[in-house]
């Protein structure tokens, strides 16, 4: 059973404004997928679509193996955790530990299971002492962390996150990135910045509006036909690596890591 399948998914803004139009994909259990495109491509609006906040108005969405109808879409929100671009969407009790705790409490759990759930998720993104702490009152970076420990505390197996990396200073950056890639669950991550999707995920789905590509980043990054038409840009290595291809007549394909890169210069230095 796939965590997320879509099949002929569009959705028309009630001002009529189209933001998607046919598009099918499945998300197995466990894989982690990014959603590219430049903004306007109907990242965002998918994401809602994946998480049952918005019904499709045309095709059909499951989850976990169960169609999305308004009938069944609160309780088929349960299997998702969403993190949205902007933590103060998300944020809103007078403490840390209320907000991180506020998601568990409304299913019903027991006191001793909520705090235990609060505890391993403040572990996890490294905000234990922050307990009594107003959000509001924390730097982004830290306020993501508590976003995202709220949506790790409710242990959904499918995770959306909508541009997690957003407005970030590079330390932040690279602490999201670690937590986020120690995660288990299916993730499914909204990004204009192919660098982020390289680190966290193995497969991207292009998108303007309608999908453009579906597949690994490998071929992607040497495709340039679908990176201009979603106007993405690769990410500084790739550029430069394909600059040093070109003037050299190497035929080795584009590096997504430094790690890569540095073998093939390496390689290349020795011949």
């Amino acid at each position: 059973m796939d965590a997320l399948k879509l099949a002929g998914v569009g959705y028309v803004y009630s001002d009529g404004i189209r933001a998607l139009e046919n598009i099918s994909f499945s998300v197995g259990q466990g894989e982690r997928v990014s959603l590219v495109g430049p903004n306007g491509a109907g990242k965002s609006t998918l994401l809602r679509i994946l998480a049952g906040l918005y019904l499709p108005t045309s095709g059909i969405a499951e989850i976990m193996g169960t169609q999305l109808t308004k009938k069944d879409a609160e309780r088929l929100r349960r299997n998702v955790g969403f993190l949205f671009q902007d933590p103060d969407d998300q944020i809103f009790m007078p403490t840390v530990w209320d907000d991180v705790a506020f998601g568990p409490i409304n299913l019903g759990l027991p006191v001793d299971e909520v705090k235990e759930r609060v505890r391993e998720a403040m572990r996890q993104t490294g905000i234990e002492g922050y307990e009594e702490r107003v959000p509001h009152h924390l730097s982004f970076g830290e306020k993501k962390r508590v976003a995202i420990a709220g949506v790790l505390a409710m242990k959904a197996p499918i995770l959306l996150l909508d541009e997690p990396t957003a407005n970030l200073d590079p330390q932040g950056r690279r602490d999201l990135i670690r937590i986020l890639d120690a995660l288990s669950e299916t993730v499914v991550l909204a990004t204009h910045d192919l660098s982020v999707a390289f680190e966290l995920t193995d497969r991207a789905v292009v998108l303007k509006k309608t999908k453009l590509y579906d597949g690994n980043f490998r071929t992607l990054v040497e495709d340039d036909r679908t990176l201009a038409d979603a106007s993405l840009e690769l990410p500084s290595l790739c550029r430069l690596m394909k600059t040093w291809r070109d003037r050299t007549g190497g035929s080795f394909p584009l590096p997504l890591t430094v790690e890569e890169a540095l073998s093939i210069l390496l390689r290349d230095s020795f011949r």
